[in-house]
């Protein structure tokens, strides 16, 4: 199985996964949550586009860099998902994206940790 189709798969889930972020936060009808819900939106958004535009990058150094800023956005995605489930959001969507992120992350540190490995073997 070449690379190919599991890039275009983790775009795919990525972008889903903003979709599904957007919707659940539209459905929030609370103006105090507003500005939780914001950078939740943003930092879910931006998982897909770094991890987008890492697949385009110009070098590897460049993809290197986007692939852990996608990470750290997802880890922050955790965090502002986190704190609408202590506030009482036990939905299953939120149940979902939240596992979806754990997901995510995990995959994200996969490429790291193949990258690592690359480099630490003198690969390029």
């Amino acid at each position: 199985m070449s690379d190919t189709p599991n890039k275009y798969r983790l775009e795919d889930r990525t972008l889903q996964f903003s979709v599904r972020v957007i919707k659940h936060c539209m459905r929030i009808k609370q103006p105090r949550l507003q500005s939780i819900t914001n950078q939740l939106i943003r930092s879910a958004t931006s998982v897909g586009a770094n991890y987008a535009e890492a697949n385009n990058a110009s070098s590897k150094t460049d993809f290197r860099a986007k692939i852990f800023i996608a990470k750290k956005e997802a880890a922050e995605t955790k965090y502002w998902l986190k704190i609408l489930i202590e506030l009482g959001d036990k939905s299953e969507e939120i149940m979902y994206l939240q596992e979806e992120t754990q997901g995510i992350l995990m995959t994200l540190q996969k490429i790291i940790s193949t990258l690592k490995a690359k480099s630490e073997n003198g690969e390029r």
